[in-house]
């Protein structure tokens, strides 16, 4: 039987004051619950970050464009790209696009932990599907259809 390995890297500074209170103020102004949350997050910019450091090496212009377009469709990128944008990405970047803060920015709740709760209690939809999860990482496309339960039906 396969062991599946985590994608989360473990903190190598334990006690480092300044990364605690700097993890501490993403979790505050993002309304994170743990900082697995926020270790997924550096996953996944650790993995566009990777990508764009292989592109860089490798002259596939096929790889680009579809990177490109990844990060174009969750509104990351603007259409004048290229890999050092990529590579310029940050954390904040990956948080700003999850739906729990792109709840709290359209004004459907008045808190993070408000539009968290409305997302886990399955009053959101997004194209007439209910999303559960906070940590969705909505696309540029899909921005103007995030509903509430009762807008929607």
């Amino acid at each position: 039987m396969r062991k599946i390995r985590s994608k989360i890297k473990p903190v190598i500074d334990h006690w480092n004051e300044e990364r605690i209170a700097s993890e501490r103020a993403l979790m505050d102004k993002y309304g994170l619950r743990r900082k697995k949350e926020l270790r997924i997050a550096e996953a996944v910019l650790r993995s566009f970050r990777n990508q764009a450091k292989q592109l860089l090496t490798k002259a596939d212009e096929s790889k680009k464009r579809v990177l490109f377009d990844k990060l174009q469709s969750l509104n990351m990128l603007g259409a004048d790209q290229n890999l050092d944008d990529v590579l310029s990405l940050s954390l904040e970047d990956i948080l700003e696009r999850r739906l729990q803060t792109l709840i709290n920015k359209k004004g459907f709740a008045k808190t993070v932990k408000q539009s968290r709760q409305m997302i886990t209690h399955g009053r959101v939809y997004i194209n007439s599907r209910k999303i559960t999860f906070p940590s969705y990482l909505v696309r540029k496309a899909e921005e103007d259809t995030i509903v509430l339960s009762g807008e929607s039906k």
